[in-house]
């Protein structure tokens, strides 16, 4: 899942104000994402932004979890990320969990309850959900947000995709920043596919030439090569030094990444790799 988890945090860095409007929040007057600046980075949630919201003094925090497809899992997931956001900012942040498509019988009611092994703790947490596929699309292309139009695809509507993702594709073309188009364009193919695995519908957003030129789907497949490159390495020398692993996530042309995991199945050790990685 990771194109999905990627595109989605994404989302929550650049536009994740347009995120709060789907969970029903308005007057917001500025905001800034904070992820980076929590601690513990490898349990931080998906984001977590702070908002200042018109006839409010202080700001509020908000914690964003996006999920692909409804998960038990994500139960105990939203009630650690609320936990640890509350014991790194002494706030008890309002949360809020987008389920992007459906899958079999199960929803996310957007409660949860964990109980100590002799029942003498309770914790409880309570958030809001929203499921994508319950959003009329007619409405979030009303909206005229940018933000919120690679969402779109997953929203209801009737009839045949085409004409829903044309509009999508004009609004992207004639609203995005040449910075941001083929980011926005290769995310909304990604949470296209969630529902139409359809090459000739996703052509409708770029298609292939589009992901070859994002950026973000770039780092993707990068990071993809950095994991499978430490796992080689891993399985073969042991732990991977971190400036060794730090040197390799530091390099995102494929060329040079094809070569090195190679190098990776072949070297005779972890110093010829970081001669190699280095030269």
């Amino acid at each position: 899942m990771h194109d999905y988890d990627r595109s989605s945090k994404w989302l929550i860095q650049h536009h994740g104000v347009f995120i709060l409007r789907l969970g029903g929040v308005t007057g917001v007057q500025s905001w800034r994402p904070l992820q980076a600046e929590l601690v513990q980075p490898r349990q931080t949630p998906d984001g977590l932004l702070e908002v200042h919201l018109a006839g409010q003094s202080q700001a509020r925090l908000f914690l964003v979890e996006i999920a692909t497809y409804p998960d038990r899992r994500l139960l105990e997931q939203v009630l650690r990320d609320t936990a640890l956001v509350y014991l790194d900012r002494r706030v008890l942040p309002e949360v809020l969990t987008l389920v992007l498509h459906p899958k079999g019988q199960l929803r996310i009611t957007g409660a949860h309850e964990e109980t100590s092994p002799l029942g003498w703790a309770r914790l409880q947490c309570t958030w809001r959900v929203v499921e994508l596929w319950t959003l009329p699309a007619a409405d979030l292309l009303a909206a005229n947000d940018l933000g919120i139009i690679p969402w779109v695809p997953l929203a209801h509507f009737d009839g045949p995709p085409e004409p829903v993702l044309q509009q999508v594709r004009q609004r992207i073309d004639q609203q995005a920043s040449p910075d941001e188009r083929a980011n926005l364009l290769a995310v909304t193919q990604v949470f296209t596919r969630l529902r139409y695995n359809d090459p000739q519908l996703l052509s409708l957003l770029g298609g292939s030439q589009i992901m070859i030129e994002s950026p973000l789907i770039q780092e993707i497949v990068a990071r993809t090569r950095h994991e499978d490159i430490l796992r080689f390495l891993a399985a073969r020398f042991g732990p991977v030094p971190p400036e060794i692993a730090a040197a390799l996530q530091a390099i995102v042309d494929e060329t040079k990444l094809d070569a090195l995991v190679e190098w990776a199945a072949t070297c005779p050790d972890l110093e010829a790799f970081r001669t190699r990685l280095t030269a």
